[in-house]
């Protein structure tokens, strides 16, 4: 193998650069930490770690030489640390890496060469031993290594995608959780900050993007150029990117930022979405922050493939998201897809601020990243594009979060993290929409301009460091006036959704009293004691437009509402809690309902259908009120109803008589929403009617309307020839249904198609489908298709797991009988959620016994906590098949008589 000519160059380069380093500063002018911040003290005492302490990363320069062909890489490491107290050995994170060389040099230029390494494989670390103790002081630990780059999202991995012009390939990394580690040794763990330099040796045709801009590049001949990035501001190892490819990039100046996409060839076209929007974000966010985005660029990379465990990562200044969450296809993609990479790109850069300005300490406050960014996401979503209403999905954020924390499974938003596979299941629904929604209603508590007052001093108090979740109360209570933190500690150091039961309300001079109750709800313990909450409780009467205030304290409050109407707690839907009414408030709220504001009906619809299937009340009481809905509510009400009708009908799957009896009835229900929405988009039609149209279509061939399937099938045999017949906004939807419905000949037609399409989006698409199938043959033959070569690496694991929506059993057992292969297609990290996830729509008793014999079996004790969960799951769906659908047959038959 040739050697470059210039690696020499390069290693002197790096040892003068740092030595001569007597402070390090953020790159990005008039916004450099405190020169504070870079001492070795700023590990704070008490932290986490996995580490040993009392030697601290001050600044890292670091080399990668990939081989993309050879799937390895070379990579050179200078690493300025800080030596608390005099040591013969130094360890740091190290996984999958080979180390050809370790050394230690100082300032006088002293230098001691490794002694000894140890690799700890179950810890992730290596350990470089000297002959003699390092004394207190500022070294440079240089390490020559080698590493391996993978082909599922981890680490340093690999992508390959088809073009006309042949199969292509892109690097990317990703690191968070605990991954930065298989590509440079560091210290792997959010609260030691550094500074990065980072350099690349690569093609000279490819386009090589980082977190900062390129310095400069030298061309080195032989088709190689060295790519020298800028200095990084002081940050986390997981938020460090490298991405390399056949790219081509487009930009904005926005408030003194380059605004960027970043595409592979040929598809910058379908990123101006993304490149206009995040234009308009960064502005936005930088008013509401207080603090301007202190990086000189910032990038959105999309990148073919997929992964079954996330769509977008926050790398500073690099924000990474596969395709299908920042492209808009102009032959495939939906309204409901543009909102989607909407909110996919307001996420991802709030966590510019929540996440990489300032980062959690440690695992444990994981939600200070991630649901701030959630509610953030939501909030300028509804700021910036009121059109399409998403305040509505507030709700079902919140209702999915409440139907993971309502089982015994479920753990606080702010929890213990030990290890690296607990750290990758906090990424859940406590942690995101849990989080969102407390922060929403402690928002809703103090008020919009307190609470951003609260979060500005926040960010300029704690910029470039790390946090704690009381770091962030202390600021809410000083903007506030008053101890919010007693009431955020309720909602996210214990685990749990308060129940507030209203009394029978009494009504006296124009005014409605009423005595409010809090317990706990519970979807498997019925019989716990309930644990205790300060509970912001919001109400009004339906039609008075005045709301009442009061906090639910140790257990019980009064609360005098203006008005004599039917009684609405939790008005406007900003708590975290749900409502139980006595039976004639109940009966009152469904004769108001076609008056209640949308986002009131979609709460009321929600818990009385959470609180029917746990048995608190008559599951009927739900079924009422979607008979109570209108056709004239709002598509997204009546789209909660379609969803619901259509939640209900797959819990009778396994019994078809009583599922047909079911399905008829919903059916019936549907068809004229149906009917109103139609086929075909109307001129003007607001872009909810658009997502309710697709939805109507999906739920409706997932029943087997006997209409919708044949003009499904129909549309589809006419596109050979016309290809409206399949409008881009229902393409997606109406091959759903054919595939779904699909005999051996349909399927293999798909099976055709997706073999010669070349567009990654549309072929990610046809395998999927592929997948979708009720037939359990066609099953059993999509499934024996994900492990072949053929659909790609990240297609296989996709595929198993939409198998395992329809036929949970069938793929639980395939992926376990191909055990070996499975996990091959899924990086380490995330296998303890994988399988417990195929099983998870199951309502089999059996499975329960086959799931816990997989986590017996393969997974450490601490990692189980997705095998719990699925399994808490399954006892409840069979729970609620046994003790509550009977109910529902009742009032069916009650309707047919």
């Amino acid at each position: 193998m040739h050697r470059t000519p210039t690696s020499r160059f390069r290693r002197s380069q790096l040892a003068a650069a740092v030595l001569a380093l007597a402070s390090i500063t953020a790159a990005h002018a008039g916004n450099a930490a405190p020169a504070a911040r870079y001492v070795s003290a700023s590990h704070a005492p008490g932290t986490t770690t996995q580490l040993p302490r009392g030697v601290t990363p001050l600044h890292y320069i670091v080399s990668i030489t990939p081989d993309a062909a050879a799937s390895t890489f070379k990579g050179e490491a200078a690493i300025k640390v800080a030596v608390d107290t005099p040591t013969a050995s130094i360890t740091f994170n190290a996984l999958n890496l080979a180390f050809a060389a370790a050394a230690i040099e100082g300032k006088g230029g002293s230098k001691q060469v490794t002694r000894k390494i140890e690799f700890d494989a179950d810890k992730q670390t290596a350990t470089v031993h000297f002959a003699e103790p390092v004394a207190k002081g500022e070294y440079l630990l240089r390490i020559d290594y080698t590493g391996k780059i993978g082909t599922q999202a981890t680490g340093l991995f690999s992508l390959d995608y088809d073009t006309p012009q042949g199969r292509q390939r892109a690097l990317y990394t990703q690191f968070e959780n605990s991954d930065a580690r298989s590509m440079l040794p560091s210290w792997d763990e959010p609260d030691y900050k550094a500074t990065f330099d980072l350099s690349v040796v690569v093609p000279s045709s490819q386009m090589a993007v980082s977190n900062m801009p390129i310095a400069r590049s030298e061309e080195m001949g032989y088709g190689k150029k060295h790519v020298y990035f800028a200095t990084t501001p002081r940050m986390s190892t997981y938020l460090l990117f490298f991405g390399l490819g056949d790219f081509e990039r487009a930009t904005k100046m926005v408030d003194g930022t380059e605004v960027g996409v970043i595409t592979k060839k040929g598809a910058l076209a379908q990123s101006r979405f993304a490149l206009d929007e995040s234009s308009a974000l960064l502005r936005e966010y930088n008013d509401y922050f207080g603090v301007r985005y202190p990086l000189p660029k910032l990038d959105n990379i999309a990148a073919p493939g997929r992964s079954q465990f996330f769509g977008a990562m926050e790398n500073w200044g690099a924000v990474f998201t596969f395709e299908y969450g920042l492209l808009l296809d102009p032959a495939i993609s939906t309204q409901s897809d543009k909102e989607n990479i909407y909110t996919t790109l307001s996420h991802e850069m709030a966590h510019q601020w929540f996440g990489d300005l300032v980062t959690m300490r440690w695992w444990d406050d994981l939600w200070l990243n991630e649901g701030f960014a959630s509610w953030m996401e939501s909030r300028t979503t509804e700021r910036l594009h009121p059109e399409w209403n998403t305040a509505l999905s507030n709700v079902g954020g919140r209702e999915s979060a409440m139907s993971q924390d309502a089982l015994s499974t479920t753990h606080p938003v702010v929890q213990r993290i030990a290890t690296v596979e607990q750290a990758s299941q906090a990424f859940d629904g406590i942690t995101y929409q849990k989080g969102e929604a407390v922060i929403r209603m402690l928002e809703a508590y103090v008020g919009a301009d307190t609470w951003r007052t609260a979060v500005r001093s926040y960010m300029r108090k704690h910029a470039y460091g790390n946090t704690v979740s009381d770091d962030l109360w202390r600021e809410v209570d000083a903007a506030a006036g008053k101890p919010v933190s007693a009431i955020a500690h309720d909602f996210t150091l214990q685990p749990g959704v308060p129940m507030i039961t209203v009394g029978d309300a009494v009504c006296r001079k124009g005014n409605t009293r009423v005595t409010l109750t809090q317990t706990e709800f519970s979807k498997d313990q019925p019989d716990k004691k309930p644990l205790s909450w300060k509970v912001p409780v919001i109400a009004s009467t339906v039609g008075s437009g005045k709301l009442a205030r009061v906090l639910v304290r140790n257990g019980k409050a009064t609360l005098n509402v203006p008005g004599c109407g039917a009684l609405l707690v939790n008005a406007g839907q900003s708590g975290y809690y749900r409502t139980l009414y006595a039976p004639a408030g109940t009966r009152a709220l469904a004769r108001s309902f076609a008056r209640l504001a949308p986002i009131d009906q979609l709460g009321l619809l929600a818990d009385s259908q959470s609180l029917g299937m746990a048995g608190l009340q008559d599951p009927a009481g739900f079924l009422e009120l979607i008979k109570a809905t209108p056709l004239s509510a709002d598509p997204q009400v009546l789209g909660k109803v379609a969803a619901s009708l259509n939640s209900l009908y797959e819990q009778y799957a396994g019994d078809p008589a009583r599922q047909q009896a079911f399905g008829r009835y919903a059916m019936a229900r549907l068809a004229p929403m149906m009917a109103q929405t139609g086929w075909e988009a109307r001129a003007g039609e607001a872009s909810s009617v658009a997502t309710l149209r697709g939805q109507l279509i999906a739920i409706l061939g997932d029943m087997g309307e006997p209409g919708v399937l044949a003009e499904a099938r129909r549309r589809h045999a006419a596109s050979e020839q016309d290809p409206a017949a399949m409008p881009a906004p229902l393409r997606r939807t109406i091959l759903g249904v054919v595939a779904q419905h699909a005999d051996a000949a349909t399927w293999e037609q798909l099976h055709a198609r997706a073999q010669q399409e070349k567009t990654p989006l549309v072929k990610n698409q046809l395998y999927d489908l592929l997948a979708s199938s009720d037939d359990p043959a066609l099953a059993r033959r999509a499934l024996a298709l994900a492990l072949t070569e053929e659909p790609g690496v990240t297609n296989s694991p996709a595929m198993i797991s939409r198998v395992s929506r329809t036929h949970p059993e069938l793929a639980f057992d395939f992926a376990l009988a191909h055990l070996e292969q499975v996990n091959a297609r899924i990086d380490a990290s995330s296998r303890s959620r994988y399988f417990p996830r195929l099983a998870a729509g199951s309502a089999q008793p059996q499975m329960i016994a086959k799931l816990e014999a997989y986590a017996q079996a393969n997974l450490p004790a601490g990692a189980r906590g997705d095998a719990d969960s699925s399994v808490a799951g399954i006892r409840y769906r069979i729970k609620v098949r046994a003790e509550r659908l009977p109910a529902v047959d009742a009032w069916l038959a009650k309707q047919a008589g």
